[in-house]
């Protein structure tokens, strides 16, 4: 059974920086692509970031791209997103997923950037 476990959020002052992690289990994570995506108070999931089994070729939507990097740990069965120069419509639950599969998306983390 896939389960994802996302961590790292939090309150943040805009600015500011977070480290999300997503730990896998019960499937090859490294054999996967996988994803982040979040949802905002009221809207509907919104794709974030993509990366490859071979960490090649990080993809972005464009109102994360040059703030955002993703990345991941496949030793560790460990995806991580970094979010740098958050803004408040960063505001959103953050899931990560297998990409092109979001049923299998985790509990979610919450990111609040709020001064």
């Amino acid at each position: 059974e896939v389960q994802l476990v996302e961590s790292g959020g939090g309150l943040v002052q805009p600015g500011g920086s977070l480290r999300l992690s997503c730990a896998a289990s019960g499937f090859t994570f490294g054999a996967y692509a996988m994803s982040w995506a979040r949802q905002a108070p009221g809207k509907g999931l919104e794709w974030v970031s993509h990366i490859n089994s071979g960490s090649n070729n990080p993809n972005y939507a464009d109102s994360v791209k040059g703030r955002f990097f993703i990345s991941r740990d496949n030793a560790k069965n460990t995806l991580y997103l970094q979010m740098n120069s958050l803004k408040p419509e960063d505001t959103a639950v953050y899931y990560c997923a297998i990409s092109g599969a979001f049923d299998t998306r985790g509990q979610g983390t919450q990111v609040t950037v709020s001064s």
